[in-house]
Protein backbone atom coordinates (compact mmCIF):
# COMPACT_ATOMS: atom_id res chain seq x y z
CA UNK A 1 0.00 0.00 0.00
CA UNK A 2 2.65 2.55 0.85
CA UNK A 3 2.72 5.62 2.98
CA UNK A 4 2.71 9.08 1.32
CA UNK A 5 5.15 11.99 3.23
CA UNK A 6 1.76 13.46 4.41
CA UNK A 7 0.54 10.59 5.99
CA UNK A 8 4.03 9.46 7.78
CA UNK A 9 3.89 13.03 9.15
CA UNK A 10 0.65 12.48 10.63
CA UNK A 11 1.47 9.47 11.86
CA UNK A 12 4.58 10.65 13.52
CA UNK A 13 2.41 13.87 15.38
CA UNK A 14 -0.14 10.98 16.54
CA UNK A 15 2.65 9.34 18.28
CA UNK A 16 3.35 12.07 19.87
CA UNK A 17 0.17 13.69 20.86
CA UNK A 18 -0.96 10.36 22.74
CA UNK A 19 2.52 8.78 24.51
CA UNK A 20 2.87 11.56 26.80
CA UNK A 21 3.36 11.59 30.81
CA UNK A 22 1.06 11.82 33.07
CA UNK A 23 1.42 11.12 36.89
CA UNK A 24 -1.69 9.41 38.57
CA UNK A 25 -4.80 8.01 36.68
CA UNK A 26 -5.46 10.75 33.99
CA UNK A 27 -9.07 11.62 34.82
CA UNK A 28 -7.98 13.35 38.90
CA UNK A 29 -5.08 14.50 37.22
CA UNK A 30 -7.10 16.31 34.10
CA UNK A 31 -9.42 17.88 37.63
CA UNK A 32 -6.32 18.58 39.38
CA UNK A 33 -4.89 20.31 36.18
CA UNK A 34 -8.25 22.51 35.90
CA UNK A 35 -8.16 23.06 39.19
CA UNK A 36 -4.95 24.76 39.20
CA UNK A 37 -5.45 26.72 36.35
CA UNK A 38 -8.73 27.94 37.97
CA UNK A 39 -6.36 29.14 40.70
CA UNK A 40 -3.95 30.86 38.72
CA UNK A 41 -6.86 33.12 36.95
CA UNK A 42 -8.51 33.50 40.02
CA UNK A 43 -5.12 34.69 41.79
CA UNK A 44 -6.04 33.34 45.57
CA UNK A 45 -6.54 29.90 46.77
CA UNK A 46 -10.17 30.05 46.70
CA UNK A 47 -12.42 29.56 50.10
CA UNK A 48 -15.34 27.91 47.84
CA UNK A 49 -15.25 25.85 44.62
CA UNK A 50 -17.86 24.73 42.00
CA UNK A 51 -17.27 21.43 40.14
CA UNK A 52 -19.13 19.98 37.48
CA UNK A 53 -18.40 16.97 35.71
CA UNK A 54 -19.14 14.44 33.36
CA UNK A 55 -20.49 11.46 34.72
CA UNK A 56 -17.29 9.65 33.11
CA UNK A 57 -15.22 12.11 35.13
CA UNK A 58 -17.74 10.76 38.41
CA UNK A 59 -16.88 7.17 37.31
CA UNK A 60 -13.33 7.16 36.97
CA UNK A 61 -12.16 9.15 40.22
CA UNK A 62 -14.77 8.03 42.46
CA UNK A 63 -11.98 4.85 43.47
CA UNK A 64 -8.71 5.51 42.49
CA UNK A 65 -6.26 6.75 44.31
CA UNK A 66 -4.87 10.23 43.67
CA UNK A 67 -1.24 10.44 44.27
CA UNK A 68 0.61 12.72 46.33
CA UNK A 69 -2.11 13.34 48.55
CA UNK A 70 -1.32 10.79 51.51
CA UNK A 71 -3.62 8.73 50.24
CA UNK A 72 -6.52 9.94 49.51
CA UNK A 73 -9.52 9.10 46.58
CA UNK A 74 -12.51 11.19 44.86
CA UNK A 75 -13.29 14.35 43.10
CA UNK A 76 -12.54 16.52 46.00
CA UNK A 77 -9.35 15.52 47.37
CA UNK A 78 -7.96 15.82 43.25
CA UNK A 79 -9.13 18.99 42.56
CA UNK A 80 -8.36 20.33 46.15
CA UNK A 81 -4.87 19.01 45.52
CA UNK A 82 -4.79 21.29 42.34
CA UNK A 83 -5.83 24.66 43.80
CA UNK A 84 -3.25 24.12 46.64
CA UNK A 85 0.06 23.01 45.27
CA UNK A 86 -1.13 22.12 41.59
CA UNK A 87 1.70 23.62 39.09
CA UNK A 88 -0.25 24.05 35.49
CA UNK A 89 2.74 24.44 33.70
CA UNK A 90 3.26 20.99 34.11
CA UNK A 91 0.10 19.76 32.83
CA UNK A 92 -0.73 16.06 33.33
CA UNK A 93 2.47 15.84 35.94
CA UNK A 94 0.30 19.37 37.69
CA UNK A 95 1.15 17.49 40.96
CA UNK A 96 4.33 15.74 40.54
CA UNK A 97 6.37 18.52 42.28
CA UNK A 98 5.03 18.66 46.06
CA UNK A 99 6.54 18.60 49.36
CA UNK A 100 5.61 17.24 52.54
CA UNK A 101 4.33 20.36 54.22
CA UNK A 102 1.96 21.07 50.95
CA UNK A 103 1.07 17.79 51.31
CA UNK A 104 0.44 17.89 55.09
CA UNK A 105 -1.40 21.19 55.04
CA UNK A 106 -4.28 19.25 52.37
CA UNK A 107 -6.73 18.07 54.88
CA UNK A 108 -7.04 21.57 56.68
CA UNK A 109 -7.62 22.98 53.30
CA UNK A 110 -9.95 20.71 52.47
CA UNK A 111 -11.79 20.88 55.70
CA UNK A 112 -11.93 24.95 55.74
CA UNK A 113 -12.94 25.18 51.98
CA UNK A 114 -16.85 24.68 50.60
CA UNK A 115 -16.40 21.95 47.58
CA UNK A 116 -19.84 21.78 45.54
CA UNK A 117 -19.99 18.57 43.36
CA UNK A 118 -22.57 18.53 40.54
CA UNK A 119 -23.12 16.69 37.24
CA UNK A 120 -23.48 18.64 34.30
CA UNK A 121 -25.20 17.97 30.89
CA UNK A 122 -23.05 18.03 28.18
CA UNK A 123 -22.49 16.39 25.03
CA UNK A 124 -19.05 15.48 25.76
CA UNK A 125 -17.74 12.56 27.82
CA UNK A 126 -15.16 13.92 28.97
CA UNK A 127 -16.49 17.65 30.80
CA UNK A 128 -14.73 18.98 33.93
CA UNK A 129 -16.19 22.73 34.84
CA UNK A 130 -14.36 24.25 37.93
CA UNK A 131 -15.61 27.52 39.32
CA UNK A 132 -13.42 29.19 42.18
CA UNK A 133 -14.24 31.80 44.71
CA UNK A 134 -12.49 33.85 47.17
CA UNK A 135 -14.99 36.68 48.46
CA UNK A 136 -16.31 38.65 45.33
CA UNK A 137 -13.71 36.77 42.99
CA UNK A 138 -14.31 34.05 40.81
CA UNK A 139 -12.60 31.96 37.95
CA UNK A 140 -14.06 29.40 36.09
CA UNK A 141 -11.91 26.79 33.87
CA UNK A 142 -13.13 23.88 31.61
CA UNK A 143 -11.54 21.29 30.15
CA UNK A 144 -13.67 19.09 27.71
CA UNK A 145 -13.07 16.06 25.10
CA UNK A 146 -9.41 15.59 26.10
CA UNK A 147 -7.66 15.85 29.56
CA UNK A 148 -5.62 18.57 29.33
CA UNK A 149 -7.79 20.30 26.38
CA UNK A 150 -8.43 23.71 28.23
CA UNK A 151 -11.89 25.45 26.09
CA UNK A 152 -12.88 28.47 28.45
CA UNK A 153 -11.22 30.83 30.96
CA UNK A 154 -13.39 33.05 32.73
CA UNK A 155 -12.59 36.01 35.30
CA UNK A 156 -15.17 37.26 37.45
CA UNK A 157 -17.95 36.62 35.02
CA UNK A 158 -15.87 37.85 31.76
CA UNK A 159 -13.94 35.66 29.46
CA UNK A 160 -10.64 36.08 29.04
CA UNK A 161 -9.98 33.29 26.65
CA UNK A 162 -11.86 31.16 25.10
CA UNK A 163 -10.92 28.36 22.51
CA UNK A 164 -13.18 27.70 19.79
CA UNK A 165 -11.47 24.76 18.98
CA UNK A 166 -13.70 22.05 20.08
CA UNK A 167 -14.65 21.95 16.62
CA UNK A 168 -10.41 21.42 15.67
CA UNK A 169 -10.16 18.93 18.29
CA UNK A 170 -13.12 16.95 16.15
CA UNK A 171 -10.74 17.27 12.77
CA UNK A 172 -7.95 15.94 15.02
CA UNK A 173 -9.48 13.26 15.96
CA UNK A 174 -10.75 12.86 12.48
CA UNK A 175 -6.63 12.61 11.44
CA UNK A 176 -6.80 9.49 13.10
CA UNK A 177 -8.78 8.01 10.90
CA UNK A 178 -6.10 7.83 8.33
CA UNK A 179 -4.82 4.80 10.23
CA UNK A 180 -5.48 1.14 9.61
CA UNK A 181 -3.50 -1.65 10.09
CA UNK A 182 -1.90 -2.17 7.07
CA UNK A 183 -0.97 1.44 6.83
CA UNK A 184 0.60 1.41 10.21
CA UNK A 185 2.38 -1.95 9.83
CA UNK A 186 3.79 -0.32 6.53
CA UNK A 187 4.39 2.59 8.53
CA UNK A 188 6.81 0.89 11.56
CA UNK A 189 8.47 -1.18 8.80
CA UNK A 190 9.61 2.16 6.97
CA UNK A 191 9.73 4.70 10.16
CA UNK A 192 13.27 6.39 10.84
CA UNK A 193 14.19 5.22 13.90
CA UNK A 194 15.51 8.79 15.13
CA UNK A 195 12.29 10.21 14.36
CA UNK A 196 10.41 7.88 16.99
CA UNK A 197 13.39 7.37 19.04
CA UNK A 198 13.13 9.54 22.07
CA UNK A 199 8.99 9.39 22.16
CA UNK A 200 9.57 5.14 22.49
CA UNK A 201 12.69 4.80 24.37
CA UNK A 202 10.56 7.46 27.29
CA UNK A 203 7.52 4.81 27.27
CA UNK A 204 10.20 1.75 27.71
CA UNK A 205 11.31 3.55 30.75
CA UNK A 206 8.98 5.34 32.59
CA UNK A 207 5.98 2.49 32.02
CA UNK A 208 8.97 -0.42 33.20
CA UNK A 209 9.88 1.37 36.20
CA UNK A 210 6.37 1.46 37.56
CA UNK A 211 5.76 -2.14 36.35
CA UNK A 212 8.82 -2.39 38.68
CA UNK A 213 7.78 -0.57 41.72
CA UNK A 214 4.24 -2.45 41.89
CA UNK A 215 5.70 -5.77 41.93
CA UNK A 216 8.48 -4.46 44.61
CA UNK A 217 5.69 -3.05 46.84
CA UNK A 218 2.20 -3.77 47.63
CA UNK A 219 -0.17 -1.73 45.87
CA UNK A 220 -4.32 -2.74 45.31
CA UNK A 221 -4.79 -6.67 44.64
CA UNK A 222 -1.00 -7.34 43.77
CA UNK A 223 -2.36 -8.85 40.60
CA UNK A 224 1.37 -8.87 38.91
CA UNK A 225 2.47 -10.18 42.16
CA UNK A 226 -0.48 -13.30 41.94
CA UNK A 227 0.28 -14.24 38.34
CA UNK A 228 3.64 -14.82 39.29
CA UNK A 229 3.24 -16.86 42.34
CA UNK A 230 0.88 -19.04 40.61
CA UNK A 231 1.44 -19.35 37.01
CA UNK A 232 4.98 -19.53 36.45
CA UNK A 233 7.66 -17.66 34.92
CA UNK A 234 7.09 -18.23 31.42
CA UNK A 235 7.26 -14.36 29.17
CA UNK A 236 3.41 -15.16 28.59
CA UNK A 237 3.13 -14.89 32.08
CA UNK A 238 5.71 -12.27 32.54
CA UNK A 239 4.07 -10.01 29.85
CA UNK A 240 0.41 -9.91 32.10
CA UNK A 241 2.03 -9.74 35.39
CA UNK A 242 4.28 -6.78 34.12
CA UNK A 243 1.06 -4.57 32.99
CA UNK A 244 -1.04 -5.36 35.84
CA UNK A 245 1.91 -4.85 37.85
CA UNK A 246 1.90 -1.42 36.80
CA UNK A 247 -1.60 -0.58 36.99
CA UNK A 248 -1.87 -2.03 40.29
CA UNK A 249 1.06 0.79 41.87
CA UNK A 250 -0.85 3.69 39.56
CA UNK A 251 -4.20 2.83 40.43
CA UNK A 252 -3.35 2.89 44.37
CA UNK A 253 -1.25 6.19 44.61
CA UNK A 254 2.31 5.31 42.91
CA UNK A 255 3.57 8.70 42.10
CA UNK A 256 5.53 7.25 39.28
CA UNK A 257 4.49 8.84 35.88
CA UNK A 258 3.79 6.79 33.46
CA UNK A 259 3.51 7.37 29.63
CA UNK A 260 -0.17 7.28 28.63
CA UNK A 261 -2.19 6.45 25.31
CA UNK A 262 -5.37 7.59 24.02
CA UNK A 263 -5.28 9.34 27.22
CA UNK A 264 -5.15 6.30 29.58
CA UNK A 265 -2.03 5.22 31.74
CA UNK A 266 -3.68 1.80 32.05
CA UNK A 267 -3.89 1.44 28.25
CA UNK A 268 -0.67 2.80 27.95
CA UNK A 269 1.16 0.33 30.15
CA UNK A 270 -0.84 -2.59 28.35
CA UNK A 271 0.13 -1.47 25.04
CA UNK A 272 4.14 -1.26 25.74
CA UNK A 273 4.95 -3.64 28.51
CA UNK A 274 4.10 -7.13 27.18
CA UNK A 275 6.02 -6.30 24.03
CA UNK A 276 9.04 -5.05 25.88
CA UNK A 277 9.13 -8.08 28.02
CA UNK A 278 8.64 -10.22 24.72
CA UNK A 279 11.48 -8.24 23.87
CA UNK A 280 14.03 -9.27 26.11
CA UNK A 281 12.85 -12.50 25.40
CA UNK A 282 13.65 -12.97 22.31
CA UNK A 283 16.90 -10.51 22.43
CA UNK A 284 16.21 -8.81 19.64
CA UNK A 285 17.68 -5.17 18.85
CA UNK A 286 16.33 -2.03 19.88
CA UNK A 287 15.26 -0.94 16.63
CA UNK A 288 12.73 -4.19 15.96
CA UNK A 289 11.47 -3.52 19.70
CA UNK A 290 11.00 0.00 18.33
CA UNK A 291 9.12 -0.83 15.39
CA UNK A 292 7.00 -3.84 17.22
CA UNK A 293 6.07 -0.63 19.65
CA UNK A 294 5.06 1.52 16.90
CA UNK A 295 2.86 -1.20 15.78
CA UNK A 296 1.24 -2.26 19.50
CA UNK A 297 0.46 1.68 20.15
CA UNK A 298 -0.97 2.86 16.70
CA UNK A 299 -3.20 -0.18 16.95
CA UNK A 300 -4.46 0.38 20.22
CA UNK A 301 -4.95 4.30 18.95
CA UNK A 302 -7.15 2.94 15.70
CA UNK A 303 -9.18 0.41 17.68
CA UNK A 304 -9.73 3.58 20.12
CA UNK A 305 -10.43 6.03 17.70
CA UNK A 306 -14.51 4.87 16.71
CA UNK A 307 -14.68 4.21 21.01
CA UNK A 308 -13.47 7.89 21.77
CA UNK A 309 -11.91 8.50 25.03
CA UNK A 310 -14.15 7.51 27.95
CA UNK A 311 -16.64 4.98 27.16
CA UNK A 312 -18.69 1.80 29.20
CA UNK A 313 -16.25 -0.25 27.00
CA UNK A 314 -12.80 -1.38 28.65
CA UNK A 315 -10.30 0.86 26.79
CA UNK A 316 -7.59 -2.20 27.67
CA UNK A 317 -8.92 -4.51 25.47
CA UNK A 318 -7.85 -2.14 22.51
CA UNK A 319 -4.79 -2.00 24.25
CA UNK A 320 -4.55 -6.10 24.70
CA UNK A 321 -4.68 -6.85 21.12
CA UNK A 322 -2.27 -3.76 20.30
CA UNK A 323 0.18 -5.46 22.59
CA UNK A 324 -0.07 -8.80 20.79
CA UNK A 325 -0.25 -7.45 17.61
CA UNK A 326 3.43 -5.56 18.38
CA UNK A 327 4.12 -9.19 19.87
CA UNK A 328 2.96 -10.67 16.16
CA UNK A 329 5.63 -8.30 14.78
CA UNK A 330 8.43 -9.36 17.38
CA UNK A 331 8.05 -12.96 16.10
CA UNK A 332 8.18 -11.68 12.20
CA UNK A 333 4.38 -11.56 11.46
CA UNK A 334 2.91 -9.28 9.19
CA UNK A 335 0.02 -8.28 7.99
CA UNK A 336 -2.22 -11.74 8.24
CA UNK A 337 -0.44 -12.57 11.56
CA UNK A 338 -1.56 -9.06 12.95
CA UNK A 339 -5.12 -8.74 11.28
CA UNK A 340 -6.15 -12.20 12.32
CA UNK A 341 -4.72 -11.65 16.02
CA UNK A 342 -6.63 -8.52 16.05
CA UNK A 343 -10.00 -10.07 15.33
CA UNK A 344 -9.65 -13.08 17.39
CA UNK A 345 -9.15 -10.44 20.31
CA UNK A 346 -11.85 -8.52 20.17
CA UNK A 347 -14.26 -11.98 19.30
CA UNK A 348 -12.96 -12.54 22.75
CA UNK A 349 -13.30 -10.02 25.23
CA UNK A 350 -14.83 -7.08 23.59
CA UNK A 351 -18.13 -5.89 26.04
CA UNK A 352 -15.84 -5.80 28.99
CA UNK A 353 -16.78 -3.03 30.96
CA UNK A 354 -15.45 -0.39 32.54
CA UNK A 355 -16.44 0.88 36.09
CA UNK A 356 -13.67 3.35 36.62
CA UNK A 357 -10.61 3.41 37.40
CA UNK A 358 -9.66 0.93 40.52
CA UNK A 359 -7.13 -1.69 41.81
CA UNK A 360 -9.46 -4.27 39.64
CA UNK A 361 -7.96 -2.45 36.30
CA UNK A 362 -4.54 -4.55 36.93
CA UNK A 363 -7.11 -7.61 36.66
CA UNK A 364 -8.62 -6.52 33.38
CA UNK A 365 -5.31 -5.97 31.59
CA UNK A 366 -4.43 -9.43 32.60
CA UNK A 367 -7.06 -10.33 30.85
CA UNK A 368 -7.12 -8.78 27.90
CA UNK A 369 -3.22 -9.20 27.53
CA UNK A 370 -4.36 -12.79 27.38
CA UNK A 371 -7.18 -13.09 25.01
CA UNK A 372 -4.12 -11.00 22.72
CA UNK A 373 -1.52 -13.74 22.84
CA UNK A 374 -4.48 -16.44 22.48
CA UNK A 375 -5.84 -14.19 19.20
CA UNK A 376 -1.91 -14.45 18.40
CA UNK A 377 -1.91 -18.14 18.78
CA UNK A 378 -5.06 -18.84 17.33
CA UNK A 379 -3.26 -17.38 14.17
CA UNK A 380 -0.15 -19.90 14.51
CA UNK A 381 -2.64 -22.76 14.72
CA UNK A 382 -4.19 -21.41 11.72
CA UNK A 383 -7.37 -20.89 13.61
CA UNK A 384 -9.96 -18.28 13.46
CA UNK A 385 -13.08 -16.51 14.36
CA UNK A 386 -14.98 -15.80 11.09
CA UNK A 387 -17.17 -12.78 9.83
CA UNK A 388 -20.40 -13.57 11.30
CA UNK A 389 -19.52 -14.62 14.23
CA UNK A 390 -21.33 -12.17 16.96
CA UNK A 391 -19.84 -8.71 15.99
CA UNK A 392 -17.15 -9.97 13.60
CA UNK A 393 -17.29 -9.08 10.40
CA UNK A 394 -15.36 -10.53 7.38
CA UNK A 395 -12.25 -7.94 7.18
CA UNK A 396 -10.23 -6.25 10.10
CA UNK A 397 -11.15 -2.76 9.27
CA UNK A 398 -15.00 -3.84 9.67
CA UNK A 399 -14.23 -5.15 12.94
CA UNK A 400 -12.42 -2.79 14.15
CA UNK A 401 -15.35 -0.41 13.11
CA UNK A 402 -17.84 -2.39 14.49
CA UNK A 403 -16.15 -1.85 17.57
CA UNK A 404 -16.03 1.64 18.04
CA UNK A 405 -20.01 1.21 17.00
CA UNK A 406 -20.29 -1.52 20.30
CA UNK A 407 -17.92 1.07 22.53
CA UNK A 408 -19.42 4.67 21.38
CA UNK A 409 -23.04 4.30 21.03
CA UNK A 410 -24.33 0.96 21.81
CA UNK A 411 -22.93 0.87 25.23
CA UNK A 412 -24.26 4.41 26.07
CA UNK A 413 -27.19 3.18 28.33
CA UNK A 414 -24.33 0.82 30.17
CA UNK A 415 -22.54 3.49 30.79
CA UNK A 416 -25.20 5.46 32.42
CA UNK A 417 -26.49 2.35 34.55
CA UNK A 418 -22.66 1.86 35.87
CA UNK A 419 -22.55 5.03 36.54
CA UNK A 420 -25.70 5.05 38.59
CA UNK A 421 -24.84 1.84 40.18
CA UNK A 422 -21.49 3.14 41.37
CA UNK A 423 -23.13 6.02 42.61
CA UNK A 424 -25.05 3.95 44.80
CA UNK A 425 -22.20 1.68 46.59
Amino acid sequence: MGITNLEYQTFLQILQEELVPAMGCTEPIALAYCAALARKNLGYLPNKVLIEVSGNILKNVKSVVVPNTNGQKGIEAAVAAGLLYGKPELVLQVISEVTEEEKNALPAYMENTEFVVETCKSDEVLDIRITAYNDDASAKVRIARSHSFVTLIEKNNEVIYEHALLEEKRAEQLDRKCLSVEKIIDFANMVHIDDVKDTLQRQIDFNSAIAKEGLKNPYGANVGKVLLNHYGNDVSIRARAMAAAGSDARMSGCELPVIINSGSGNQGMTASLPVIEYAKELSVSDEILYRALVVSNLITIHLKTGIGRLSAYCGVVSAGAGAASGIAYLHGGGYDAIAHTIVNALATVSGMICDGAKPSCAGKIASAVEAGLLGYRMYLDGQQFYGGDGIISKGVENTIENIGRLGSDGMKETDEEIIRIMLNC
